[in-house]
Order: structure tokens, then sequence, then C-alpha cells
């Protein structure tokens, strides 16, 4: 006990408590208050005072959850329900929504082509595998009055033909494809007629070919090819495209051109299939002009 005393670490704290008695004795000088023994003992005991209602608080908040454990799991679940419910609501809006959007193309097209027939809004269901020319799928089929060979389009222009219909699905084939021909004429020579036919080499670029032109033809890039009335698979005065650039075959004998089609072949959402339009050929006919 005497070597305690008289160590070094009992002079530190007693020197320590010299120093919180000095402390509070200047505390409650300065503040006007008289140096009484209940006074001095409650300045002592100030900061565990403190410390203990701490550790009350906290033991009250972890006593209140495990007492109201059950009722703070019932709320929670019904939190989680509301939010379920509430994301449900915007998932409801953001289709309806989307179906609004789609409706108003519909009725911008019928505005532009009034004596055509279309269907409902078909939504791509995908790309088939390994088809360097992007054919791809719809959810409408022959349910929906849909049969092989109908134009397939978006309002900003011709997508293909449909090939393969099942009672709900369809396939359709792109105007990328080289087994898909179009008959087309540049919209503001409107006499610089050609076919529109894909090649492997275009549709790596997401183009097609404009080919059987003319050597003294007048395009130019930018101009729009639309189709002309000369073939019996679409309606006349569609967009196919713009102008790329020009050339000529490799014989010579005749120029062609590269289209970038009006519609992203590549990232399509939603098309529209043509069921009937004015001056229709016999399917018989559509068939044996498209491989």
């Amino acid at each position: 006990m005497r070597e305690f005393l008289k160590s070094t670490r009992f002079k530190v704290l007693l020197g320590f408590l010299a120093f919180l008695v000095g402390i509070m004795i200047y505390a409650v000088t300065k503040g006007g208050y008289s140096l009484s023994g209940a006074s001095l003992i409650q300045t002592a005991t100030k900061p565990f005072r403190f410390v203990s209602n701490s550790i009350s608080m906290k033991m009250e908040h972890v006593t209140d959850k495990i007492n109201n454990a059950d009722a703070y799991y019932k709320e929670n679940q019904q939190l989680k329900k509301k939010i379920g419910e509430l994301n449900k609501q915007l998932t409801d809006y953001d289709d309806i929504k989307k179906e609004v959007e789609e409706l108003r193309k519909l009725v911008v097209i019928k505005e532009q082509h009034p004596d055509e027939v279309f269907s409902q809004p078909a939504e791509v269901l995908g790309y088939i595998t390994n088809d360097p020319f992007r054919g791809f799928t719809i959810d409408k089929g022959s349910s929906d009055g849909i049969e092989p060979y109908c134009p397939v389009i978006t309002p900003e222009g011709v997508v293909g033909i449909t090939i393969e219909v099942s009672a709900t699905t369809s396939t359709v084939r792109t105007i990328l494809s080289p087994d898909l021909s179009i008959a087309a004429v540049c919209s503001s020579t409107n006499s610089d007629f050609g076919i529109i036919e894909g090649t492997v080499l275009t549709a790596e670029k997401n183009c097609t070919r404009f080919s059987h032109l003319s050597t003294d033809h007048k395009l130019k890039q930018g101009d729009l090819i639309i189709t002309s009335d000369n073939s019996g698979l679409f309606p006349k005065d569609m967009a196919i495209g713009t102008v790329r650039n020009t050339g000529f075959e490799a014989n010579g004998l005749s120029a062609c051109a590269e289209i970038e089609p009006c519609a992203d072949i590549t990232h399509l959402g939603t098309v529209f299939v043509v069921l009937d339009f004015t001056g229709k050929k016999e399917k018989a006919d559509a068939a044996e002009d498209t491989p």
C-alpha cells in the first residue's frame, strides 16, 4: 500500500482528482452559487448522472424493441405490402402509358394511309439468333388476322414482311435480307425506279441496297426512297430509307445505292402489320415474287 501511495501512478491519479475538484469549484463560484455540500455533490456527480441517463435511455430503447417486436414486425409487413401495391400501380401506369403511346402512333399511321387496314400494335418478342438480317418474331398471329407476306411497318417506315405465321406469333423477314425484294422509287425525282434487296455486306452496316438503277439517275445523298405501286407486297408511298451513297453494279450496266432504313431495324420494340391495302395482289403472286 505504501509503495502504491509513493508510486507515480498514484501521484498522477491524485493530480487528476485535484484538477477535477478545481474545475467543479470554479464552475460553482463562477455561476454565483454558494459552495454548499449539496451543490458540490451535484456538481461532482453531474458527469456520472449524464452517463447514467444515456445508459437508461438506451436500455429503454432496447426494451421497447423487445416488448413491441411483434407490433413492429406486423407494421413492417404492412409497409412492405403497401410498397408492393404502389410498385404494381406504377408498373400498370407505365404499361397503360406505353399502350396509349402505341395507339397514338397507330392513329398517325392510319391518318397517313387511310386506305390500309392495320393490326393492333405488335410487340417484338425477340430477334432470331444468328440471323445477320435481323429477322424477329412478334406476338400477333393468325388469330389477329395476320397471314404470310403481310407488310410490317413502324411509324417511321417499312420494316419487312411476315413469312411464318402461327395462331399467336409471326416471324418477320426484314428489308435487310436479300430474300425480300421491294419495288421502290425516289420520292424527290419520282423517276428513279429500282429494287430494294439487302446483302450480307450492307446488313453488317444496318443498311439495305437499292439496285437496278439507271446509270443516269439523279439520286443524291439524303434522298428519300419509298415503295412504288409496282409491287403487290407493299402499299405505295411508304417510306423505306434514305440514300447514303451511290455507285455502280459490278457489270457497269446499272447503278445502285446504299440505303439507310428509316426504321431502326436493330432496335424494334413495337411494329404494325398491314392486313389489307388498296391494289393488293393475290397472295400467290406475292409468294412468287418473294423467295
